[in-house]
């Protein structure tokens, strides 16, 4: 009897320490003034955008200044496989997550992970709907919204007939982005239709086609990125139509596409600057310093004017 007792004892020691939510050393997090030893994991959910491109430039070249690894991983627009990714750079050790998610309720199970094993999270361009998030920086996207839709009005006038393209269902940008437009649009223009195309420039242009199809006296587009307004032109140039097309973002495509009057404007982001004030925030947040929980990077229209 002595025995089965020393066992069963035995058993539950192993147990309760194996269930211990102290993480393991490689784990924890490393605070102070030196940061040559840290390790960024990046998590940006798609590689296949030269804005998230020009996002991950400006983190690595940050971090690089400061002498800190970054590990970059792509989520190809796939929020199961962005969560896989994210526990993958956990069980790397990796020191703080920047994470641009894919979709902001499916990414809020990992943030709470890393918040068990007191990783800092630093989310980029789009927030997480839960989790202790040290720092958003993103561009306000509310307040873009209403510049596109107040330029609509200014260029083709009060009540005229607009498409929307949205981008991907649950990203917190497209949420932000629409609610900024309809503040506006619901009151001086007249929203004919809108669809997601999922922040793509093929889907941009397959949505747009269906579009003008069903609504042929459309006269402005705002899409909610710049790869679906480049879409868009497509769709638009093969109709014969001449209908003015405002996208979000300023990546080099569109600026190169308003310089060539094609792309009519672009609210312009500074991706390697969201980069740069998130890898900078990171910083800080290791050396335990308190850092803003919002923090902006500067918008602008852009036309060929």
């Amino acid at each position: 009897m002595k025995k089965l007792t020393f066992i069963l004892v035995a058993f539950l020691l192993i147990l309760t320490t194996g269930c211990s939510l102290e993480p393991p050393g490689w784990a924890k997090p490393k605070t102070g003034g030196d940061l040559k030893d840290i390790k960024i994991g990046l998590s940006v959910s798609t590689l296949n955008n030269p804005f998230f491109v020009s996002l991950k430039d400006g983190v690595v070249a940050e971090a690089k200044k400061h002498g800190m690894e970054t590990i970059v991983v792509d989520a190809q627009n796939d929020s199961a496989k962005q969560s896989n990714d994210v526990d993958d750079l956990m069980q790397k050790g990796v020191n703080v997550l920047l994470i641009n998610p894919t979709d902001s309720a499916a990414i809020s199970t990992v943030v709470q992970s890393a918040n068990s094993l007191g990783i800092p999270v630093i989310t980029l361009d789009r927030s997480a709907d839960k989790g202790d998030v040290k720092a958003l920086v993103a561009s306000d996207n509310v307040k873009g919204g209403r510049m596109a839709a107040e330029f609509i009005e200014k260029i083709v006038g009060k009540d005229a007939k607009v498409v929307e393209l949205e981008g991907v269902a649950g990203a917190s940008a497209t949420r932000e982005r629409g609610k900024g437009f309809h503040e506006v649009a619901d009151q001086n223009l007249k929203v004919v239709a809108k669809q997601t195309a999922d922040f793509d420039r093929t889907k941009g242009l397959n949505v747009m086609e269906n579009l003008l199809q069903a609504n042929p006296d459309v006269q402005a587009v705002f899409a909610h990125n710049d790869e679906m307004a480049l879409g868009a032109i497509e769709a638009i140039k093969s109709s014969g139509k001449d209908i003015p097309v405002i996208g979000f973002d300023g990546n080099d495509d569109a600026l190169k596409s308003i310089k060539e009057g094609k792309l009519t404007a672009t609210v312009a982001q500074q991706p390697d600057l969201i980069g740069q004030l998130a890898v900078q925030a990171a910083s800080d947040v290791l050396q335990g310093k308190t850092v803003e929980k919002s923090i902006p990077a500067p918008l602008k229209l852009v036309t060929k004017e």
